[in-house]
């Protein structure tokens, strides 16, 4: 949409709307808003493997953590924080983990893509590119954002290495950043897409999906 003021020619752009109920899919994958039904969903694969989200603060690996987890995510939604989804993969009929918009301003029209987690059995099959095709686009081209950020424990370079993939650019790194759940306070490194970059990327990196 656009509009004209004193003889130039605007974007309107679009707010983030928490309120409203946002699925985004494709053929391999439906991203819709995190729920406590979901709990049964995820259990499986969230306990799976206690290590999972060994580099977060948050962890998921047992019924009770899981539920704290989406209650918090949900607390974050309503407080216009964070809007989380559920991730199913159509491939496998499964629900195969979460990811979430978080640190989101509607004003400055930026936030960042993170919370992200999949099953083990989910990784390195393509699930993550398909979410993040989505991600971006609603972002890019339905909502008018100018930036989306990402950010991962320095110690994690299988995360740095799927956000390099995707067309990141790596902008620094926090130094002592993030109070860990063992004491540890890890350093983050920082990586962006701007809107200028992504029609180049969106043919590059997703090309086909």
């Amino acid at each position: 949409m656009w509009k004209k003021f004193q003889g130039a020619i605007y974007t309107i752009n679009m707010d983030l709307n928490f309120s409203e109920s946002i699925v985004l899919e494709n053929q391999r994958v439906r991203l819709s808003p995190l729920s406590l039904d979901n709990v049964d969903d995820l259990e499986e694969v969230a306990s799976a493997d206690k290590d999972l989200l060994q580099y977060s603060p948050i962890q998921v690996f047992n019924r009770d953590c899981l539920i704290n987890y989406i209650t918090d995510r949900l607390e974050n939604r309503r407080d216009k924080l964070w809007y989380s989804f559920v991730v199913f993969d159509k491939q496998e009929g499964k629900y195969a983990g979460s990811t979430s918009f978080l640190n989101i301003s509607n004003h400055d029209l930026r936030l960042e893509i993170g919370a992200t987690w999949y099953g083990k059995k989910f990784q390195r099959t393509g699930l993550n590119r398909n979410c993040k095709v989505l991600l971006l686009s609603y972002l890019f081209e339905t909502l008018g954002f100018e930036r989306v950020e990402f950010r991962t424990d320095s110690r994690n370079i299988q995360s740095q290495t799927a956000i390099q993939k995707i067309g990141g650019k790596l902008e620094g790194t926090l130094r002592s950043h993030t109070l860990m759940l063992d004491g540890y306070r890890r350093d983050t490194v920082c990586y962006s897409i701007l809107k200028g970059e992504w029609p180049e990327i969106k043919e590059t990196v997703f090309k086909g999906f």
